[in-house]
Order: structure tokens, then sequence, then C-alpha cells
């Protein structure tokens, strides 16, 4: 796990990984394959979270002005 998209660039760069990502709900960030889902199990089931994966060749300072876009752009999400 780790604290910001530069962490997670470089967990996905250590680990060979294609996406980077922030878990909003845990409030995490990591990197991850294409598609793969991020949450936790609440009494043996599976919960999703919601979380904003990009590529991992963006730089941070992209990602972070994306992801700002986009809570900014979807205020109820």
């Amino acid at each position: 796990m780790a604290t910001s998209w530069k962490e997670a660039k470089e967990c996905a760069a250590r680990e060979g990984l294609p996406h980077v990502y922030h878990d909003c709900d845990a409030d995490v960030y990591g990197a991850c394959r294409q598609d793969e889902r991020q949450g936790s199990f609440r009494n043996g089931v599976f919960v999703e979270h919601r979380c904003i994966c990009m590529p991992a060749n963006i730089n941070a300072e992209e990602l972070e002005e994306k992801e700002k876009k986009f809570l900014r752009d979807n205020p109820d999400w």
C-alpha cells in the first residue's frame, strides 16, 4: 500500500503493474492489474470500494490533477 500517487507509481514500477489507484473508501493508494477490484470482506461478502484507477505511465502531478477534476465534476460519487 502507498500513501500518495507518487508512492503508488513506485509500487507499480517495482511490481511491474500497469495501473495505479486511489481507494477512496480506505484512503490508500496502490498498484494493480487492469480491471482488478479493490475492496474488503464484510460478514464473508466482498464489498467493492470506490477507486480511481489510471495508467501508471502518467506522472504523479497529472494523476493528482485528474483525480481532483474527477471529484470536482462528480461531487456525489
